[in-house]
């Protein structure tokens, strides 16, 4: 027979024999300059986030922005109205905007003014100033600002989800059927895609240079490219090289004046509230603040035990010769201790509770039964009826 075989072992070669001590060297530097490690790490996370933020795609979120890549935001039309020749302008202050509207070749205005920020003098002078005028979902105020006969007459129903042009519009006929979701509906003018009645989502002044759309949706990303939503929107949008996009801001509120106080909104009456406030809480400080003569202290009340109570009651039993109260309240305990003991729970009767003691000790429930519901006569026969008692007491809580 052959000796077991031996198995050899390749040397190791001089690159790893290089590459161990080399580790063993980084770790020990590691552990010796964590700080700085540490340092290190935070240094370049910043640089890499930093460096990541400015060659990521700039944009806002605020809805129907042309920088705003969102499902709410407009920049897909934005871009299609850009690659189609259309300068779009994108003003962030209401100067900004005129100014861009009297330097366009016969511009075309959008305005979404969501929040109703801009006062008629202000929407008098961007109507002046442009060609023509698309307002988005105006709210009244805006619109009775506009001096037009165009007026809200209500919502398109959640049964229309998709509106056919219904007019002679030429903007509205090329473009077809378009999206009617969570749309408002307009009257006046000559109107298109009419859900029901004479109300529709467009609505066209007669001179056609102001026109209302009462929907956002058709505009938005998110369902641009839906019937004939991009249609709709480069036919009104796009019929002028100079687009001017405006979405006013709170920075456009206009300023009148400085502005009412407080004393200017309180009522009249106010004037006389503070006077009168004043005397009721010094009433109530007289009234309530008044002395009742000198403190007296009174001693604490005696703690008494447990028992000294307990004899107590039982010499006013027995000077009262009340041997039936007596007995009722031992056996009224017993009953409730026991109860406790054997888990029969608030709704148990006497029965049930003696049968359970019998059959917990294991023996005669009629012998239980009967030294439970003894009636003793006599207060040496009481003694002795509640030692027996305690005896059985015992004899269940021990077990």
């Amino acid at each position: 027979m052959s000796g077991p075989a031996v198995v050899g072992t390749e040397p190791a070669s001089p690159a790893r024999k290089d590459q161990k001590p080399r580790a063993r060297k980084l770790r020990r530097w590691l552990r010796q300059h964590r700080g700085l490690a540490a340092a290190g790490t935070v240094v370049v996370a910043a640089l890499v986030l930093a460096v990541g933020a400015q060659f990521a795609p700039k944009g806002d979120t605020i809805a129907l922005s042309v920088h705003n890549a969102a499902p709410n935001g407009a920049k897909a039309l934005g871009s299609i109205l850009g690659r189609h020749g259309v300068s779009v302008h994108t003003p962030d202050r209401f100067e900004a905007a005129l100014d861009d509207l009297r330097s366009g070749s016969a511009p075309t205005l959008l305005l979404y003014d969501r929040n109703g920020i801009l006062g008629k003098p202000q929407l008098a002078a961007l109507r002046a100033a442009a060609d023509r005028v698309v307002v988005v979902s105006p709210r009244l105020e805006t619109l009775a600002a506009l001096d037009s006969d165009i007026h809200q007459a209500g919502v398109v129903p959640d049964a229309f989800q998709a509106l056919e042009p219904g007019c002679d519009q030429p903007d509205a006929e090329a473009a077809g059927q378009v999206t009617g979701q969570s749309g408002f509906v307009y009257d006046g003018g000559t109107s298109c895609y009419r859900p029901t009645g004479t109300a529709g989502m467009l609505a066209v002044s007669g001179n056609g240079r102001l026109a209302v759309l009462g929907s956002t949706t058709v505009l938005a990303n998110e369902q641009l490219d839906d019937l004939g939503n991009a249609a709709l929107a480069i036919r009104m949008l796009g019929a002028s090289p100079d687009l001017v996009w405006y979405l006013p801001s709170l920075e456009d509120v206009p300023v009148s004046g400085s502005g009412k106080t407080l004393d200017d909104l309180a009522p009249d009456w106010a004037r006389f509230l503070g006077p009168w406030l004043l005397l009721v809480a010094l009433a109530a400080i007289l009234w309530r603040g008044r002395r009742h003569g000198p403190l007296v202290f009174e001693p604490l009340p005696v703690v008494v035990k447990a028992v000294e109570t307990a004899e107590g009651r039982a010499r006013l039993y027995q000077d009262s010769r009340a041997i039936g109260l007596a007995r009722d309240n031992l056996r009224a305990g017993l009953l409730v201790r026991l109860s406790g003991k054997l888990r029969m729970g608030p709704g148990a009767t006497a029965d049930d509770i003696i049968t359970a003691a019998a059959r917990f000790l294991g023996r005669d429930a009629g012998e239980i039964r009967a030294l439970i519901n003894e009636r003793p006569a006599t207060d040496a026969r009481l003694v002795a009826w509640s030692q027996a008692l305690d005896q059985l007491e015992k004899e269940v809580m021990t077990r």
